[in-house]
């Protein structure tokens, strides 16, 4: 006995030390930590803002040139429709579209432009081009858009139908007595690759011409296994959703941005400019590393000076962390333990009535297909123990109580007080009607052995009421009202029973 004594009293010095060493301890390094602090903060807003303005240049370079190109792209064809909006008006004077005179207008408005091929066409798709040679476009696949347009129009079509060449076509609609005809203008593809070369997109991936649903029409560049044809929204389907669906809204509304996206199990920065003709857009492909690269250009400097306080700062950081632990660790701690004195029946040591509620709607609410019991019990004549024996006898048979039946459940399952008398024992996970019909039986043997008392060992017994979720109420009020229907059904049986909702697991119990 002297020898525990003993212990205890070395464990409580030791407490004590303990404590004084953290009280002396907070006082020399919370100074110091809120300097540390202010000097993190410091530098790290300072490196922040200088990371930002960094990532704002790079990412204004990389805009800038898509867009220079997209504008250069544009101005070409808009060229195209300047020259040939003329052209076709003088050709909408003249009784034939496929005359010397056609032929002729075809060559000067090829002369002008850098169309590699200018044919005009009537309704029915039939003219010459700029050599003099008939030909025909009724067959192509383009023929019906071109035809159907009543303003001038750029197309891209995979076959031009006479150069055996994919072109960008500039239709122009020229208003003859025959009726509606058209000069077309053929923009040559090579002319978008040189485009892309005299704009500082060497060191980048991949260029490509976009439509509005995502196809590409045209790829430049060997970077990435970008192909005609493929989709970009496709090809980001490994990538952050919410990333891609608000590209896809700027490109929609043709707004220029970055996005960063995966592109073949690569990290790709994408940037996408409106090229303001129909509803493409040109995106361009640039790998991460290229772009952190050139944002390390940027703020190189900058980094190697906040390495350098930081190392300064590091030790006084690593005590703020651990004093910001410590206080977190104790006050969860006393959090822990405010939440379960409230919670706690202080009576039987029991989840009180507000607590077994609570937590028994949180079970059905993230298990609502998962089987569980619950039992209401009520303490038979408990009114006559506190008349005949004392209020303090009842009270000792409520504690009793508490502190035995915790003991048979597992440590998951909700057991409360929840009025004078009664309590809830809530079972989870009840897998097999066997299981339902053992905890049943458990806990009726219970009370046939329960005794209570110091001197005078007193034998109450209760009546009990089972109800199974989600069968016999798939919330809390239904279950509980279940319950309670089988705890009236135990006290007009006679009370010192258990009673189940449903009768038929009473008779198979039995």
């Amino acid at each position: 006995m002297e020898k525990n004594f003993l212990l205890w009293q070395k464990g409580e010095m030791g407490k004590k030390m303990e404590d004084k060493t953290r009280s002396i301890a907070l006082q020399w390094l919370v100074p110091s930590g809120i300097l540390a602090m202010v000097i993190v903060i410091m530098l790290f807003n300072f490196s922040t803002k200088s990371r930002l303005s960094a990532n704002d240049t790079v990412t204004r370079n990389m805009t800038a040139t898509a867009e220079t190109c997209a504008d250069n792209f544009r101005e070409q064809l808009q060229l195209i429709e300047t020259i040939g909006e003329p052209v076709a008006e003088l050709l909408g004077d003249k009784t034939s579209l496929e005359s010397v005179y056609a032929v002729k207008m075809a060559r000067l408005a090829m002369k002008y432009t850098n169309a590699y091929a200018v044919c005009v066409i009537d309704a029915d798709g039939k003219g010459v081009d700029n050599t003099g040679a008939k030909i025909s476009i009724a067959e192509r696949d383009y023929f019906d858009d071109v035809n159907g347009a009543k303003e001038p129009q750029h197309f891209y079509v995979l076959e031009d139908g006479f150069k055996g060449k994919n072109a960008i076509v500039t239709s122009i609609p020229i208003e003859h007595e025959s009726g509606r005809g058209h000069l077309l203008m053929f923009y040559p593809l090579n002319n978008f690759e040189a485009l892309v070369k005299q704009n500082d997109f060497v060191s980048w991936n991949t260029v490509a011409l976009v439509n509005g649903d995502g196809t590409f029409l045209l790829v430049s560049g060997t970077g990435n296994e970008w192909k005609q044809g493929d989709n970009l929204y496709e090809m980001l389907k490994d990538s952050d959703a919410d990333v891609v669906k608000k590209m896809k809204t700027r490109i929609t509304n043709h707004v220029s941005s970055t996005a960063a996206v995966v592109v073949d199990d690569v990290e790709t920065a994408l940037v996408h400019v409106p090229v303001g003709i129909n509803d493409w857009t040109l995106v361009t492909g640039i790998s991460q590393s290229y772009v952190d690269r050139q944002m390390d250009k940027q703020w190189g400097d900058v980094r190697n000076m906040m390495i350098q306080l930081v190392v300064v700062t590091l030790v006084f950081i690593c005590l703020i962390v651990g004093i910001n632990i410590a206080g977190k660790v104790i006050n969860y701690r006393k959090q822990e333990q405010l939440e379960e004195k409230a919670d706690t029946d202080l009576l039987t040591g029991l989840n009180n009535k507000l607590a077994t509620e609570r937590k028994i709607k949180d079970y059905i609410a993230k298990n609502p297909k998962s089987r569980a019991m619950m039992f209401i019990l009520d303490i038979d004549n408990f009114k006559k123990i506190n008349d005949t024996m004392g209020h303090a006898f009842g009270d000792e048979v409520l504690r009793s109580l508490g502190q035995q039946i915790g003991s048979i459940f597992r440590a998951s399952d909700i057991i409360g007080r929840v009025g004078g008398d009664e309590f809830f024992i809530f079972l989870k996970n009840i897998m097999t009607d066997e299981t339902i019909k053992k905890e049943a039986k458990k806990v009726e043997n219970f009370f046939q052995d329960f005794k209570t008392g110091e001197y005078t060992k007193y034998s109450a017994t209760a009546s009990i009421g089972v109800a199974i979720f989600p069968e016999e109420g798939s919330d809390f009020d239904s279950l509980y009202k279940a319950a309670d229907q089988a705890l009236y059904k135990a006290k007009k049986r006679g009370k010192n029973q258990l009673a189940f909702y449903n009768d038929s697991w009473t008779e198979d119990k039995k």
